[in-house]
């Protein structure tokens, strides 16, 4: 059965609802719940492809359209999450991969410049593998562990790893943190969670109420991790290593201080593209 109205009249209220929601990018969250709903490629939209659906597509659609205007992130409806250079699958048992973690694999890049080297890498709090499956797309030579507490958001991980063809070159173990690993790693990356305990309820709706606690709650300051990662880090980067942490504004020097107490040596940050120093890094010290 078809219905009177078209693909465009759909797409038109759809963003009118979303705008009255109070959703940002209302418009293109739109046309990517078209896009994954009603199957509708951005190049047939870019067309004027104004064809008819039936009721049961337009059903589906506007109930998409619904759980976005009652503040369901985008991806959590289509379950998929663009982050670097590939989407990856997500649940409500990951972290929604955001653009601030890609300052992690930029500064990755920018202090191992040879694309070819081939590392030890690890990823601390994996979740989705996005970080870490991302930077062994850019380092084809590597291997990777990722570790991550959530049997859950591991499931997803190793998914995500089969998708990308990457199962030979990465693990993924349950574990907290760095307890029980051994080895030394070349390329150690984290993005622990810092929001303050305080803060959590203030945060939008569709990271609150979304995203997994465990993965915001950084405790009473929104430190607690990186007082337990960086320790016990300093043991397993190799010399001449990386440690690459994400952090939250206003939370580099005191990051720093703690890396520097445990005998790393700071790294000038990494900025976000909104300029706040989003990625706190840390080497060995050289051998004298």
């Amino acid at each position: 059965m078809l219905i009177s109205h078209s693909t465009e009249i759909l797409l038109k209220n759809a963003i009118l609802q979303l705008a009255a929601a109070g959703i940002d990018g209302a418009a293109g969250d739109a046309r990517l719940l078209a896009e994954h709903v009603l199957g509708i490629t951005r190049e047939a939209r870019l067309a004027g492809y104004t064809g008819e659906l039936s009721e049961e597509k337009a059903q589906a659609f506007r109930r998409a359209v619904g759980r976005r205007a009652g503040g369901e992130p985008v991806s959590k409806i289509t379950g998929r999450r663009s982050f670097w250079k590939h989407d990856f699958i997500v649940t409500r048992d990951t972290l929604d991969p955001r653009p601030d973690t890609e300052t992690l694999i930029e500064a990755a890049l920018h202090f191992f410049p040879d694309p070819s080297k081939a590392l030890n890498i690890l990823d601390l709090g994996a979740g989705s593998g996005c970080l870490l499956l991302s930077l062994l797309g850019e380092y084809p030579r590597s291997f990777g562990l990722g570790v991550d507490l959530s049997p859950a958001a591991l499931d997803v991980a190793k998914r995500n790893c089969l998708q990308l063809g990457l199962e030979k070159r990465c693990v993924f173990r349950q574990g907290n943190w760095c307890e029980g690993i051994k080895g030394k790693y070349d390329l150690i990356v984290a993005n622990p969670p810092y929001i303050p305990s305080g803060a959590i309820a203030g945060l939008l709706p569709d990271v609150r109420d979304y995203d997994p606690l465990p993965a915001l709650d950084g405790g009473g300051d929104g430190l607690e991790a990186y007082r337990l990662i960086i320790p016990q880090a300093v043991e397993l980067l190799a010399s001449g290593g990386l440690l690459a942490l994400e952090a939250g504004a206003g939370q580099e020097r005191d990051i720093q201080e703690i890396g520097v107490r445990a005998g790393l040596k700071s790294l000038p940050s990494r900025a976000d593209l909104a300029g706040i120093a989003r990625a706190v890094l840390f080497s060995t010290h050289p051998r004298s």
